[in-house]
């Protein structure tokens, strides 16, 4: 998964309806939540009333300017990413210059990553991508074919074995469509051919020498993934890998890209790391009275009380989960408008894809796949 981080869009009234970005496909990245709004004439919530929002891992570090400003020549900014990595990671400057000078700029990589967004698409053209009867069924199969490793990790975990598969599905289509960019021309090209993101991705390509350091079974050289640099089954970058990724079968290594019991691990892991909570709420179908108010919360943080949202006229509808906070989407079902609570683990979710409409298209597929694998 990459950190998405590029060009918001309301989400509540108006949710950013770019496709999500599997990272193995020619989609851009979904845009992150746009700052809070509230319709004309609508009083924000009082401060006081809002709850803390779910803590977070540190920022994932990003390259100095000295090796990503454009006006610097081509050249001295390498050197500087040589000078940086070294220094930052323990990396032998030789073996990063001589796998430098074998990697390869690809124009491609930058029409993919910089090409106009998609048509924007409402809920009821969006999930149907994701909720076929093909990619139902292929996370049935896959589940029951790894339940017992997926099993136990969702015991250790508390993240459901479903959601693991979900994401999978979603990111890889279950392990069939990882990428076959070369992971160094990837990074290499976005991290000194494309300014709007170079801080990220030239970070991102010191991030894989450092990987390739602490796991010397993989070849550099040889890594494939997306046009963005991610990887394996659940389409982690570097930083991630390192960060998040998890020895899932005490082997003493973490290879993410074709063994299952890590991948499984790495994921869940992820979830942890950015606050799920066992047995929490996920969504909850909502309710608008009839004298409701249009506003956009603006944030995918359940810092919102309940108590506050139905001042506003949205509850949750009978039998639906209820959860401490949540924030509120508005969607444009096939039946007309659509109202959710996104809890917690919803707000999890959506670290891996910042699009409020990937992360409930992921757990629907979820349920739909325990459902047909129970």
């Amino acid at each position: 998964m990459i950190r998405r981080a590029h060009a918001s869009a309301p989400f509540i009234v108006l949710l950013p309806l770019a496709l999500a970005a599997c990272a193995t496909q020619a989609i851009p990245p979904a845009p992150p939540a746009a700052p809070a709004t509230l319709a004309p004439g609508t009083p924000p919530p009082p401060a006081e009333t809002l709850l803390p929002k779910v803590p977070q891992p540190p920022e994932r570090p990003v390259a100095p300017p000295s090796v990503t400003d454009p006006a610097i020549p081509l050249q001295r900014r390498i050197d500087a990413f040589v000078d940086y990595t070294a220094q930052t990671y323990g990396v032998d400057p030789a073996f990063i210059r001589t796998t430098l000078a074998q990697a390869q700029y690809q124009q491609k990589i930058i029409d993919a990553i910089t090409r106009p967004a998609e048509a924007v698409k409402p809920w009821r053209d969006y999930r149907p991508i994701f909720m076929t009867d093909a990619r139902i069924q292929g996370g049935v199969a896959f589940y029951n074919e790894n339940r017992a490793a997926l099993d136990r990790i969702s015991a250790e975990t508390g993240v459901p074995a479903e959601m693991i598969v979900a994401i999978i599905g979603v990111e890889t289509h279950y392990g069939r469509i990882t990428g076959n960019y070369r992971v160094i021309d990837a990074l290499y090209t976005l991290a000194f051919w494309h300014p709007k993101r170079a801080p990220f991705f030239a970070g991102e390509l010191a991030q894989l020498f450092a990987l390739v350091k602490e796991e010397p079974q993989l070849d550099i050289n040889g890594l494939k993934g997306s046009y963005a640099g991610a990887m394996g089954f659940g389409q982690f970058m570097p930083s991630s890998w390192r960060n998040w990724g998890k020895d899932g079968d005490g082997d003493g290594r973490r290879d993410l890209l074709t063994h299952k019991p890590d991948v499984f691990a790495s994921i869940a892991n992820y979830f942890v790391a950015h606050g799920w909570q066992r047995g929490g709420p996920v969504v909850a179908r909502a309710t608008r009275a009839a004298d409701g108010v249009d506003f956009a919360l603006g944030s995918l943080d359940p810092i919102y009380p309940l108590s506050g949202l139905a001042a506003r006229g949205y509850r949750p509808q009978a039998g639906e989960p209820v959860g401490d906070g949540a924030t509120l989407l508005s969607l444009d079902g096939e039946a007309g408008k659509e109202y959710w609570f996104g809890y917690r683990n919803f707000f999890v979710i959506s670290r891996y894809n910042r699009s409020p409409m990937y992360s409930l298209a992921v757990y629907q597929l979820s349920q739909a796949i325990r459902n047909g694998a129970s």
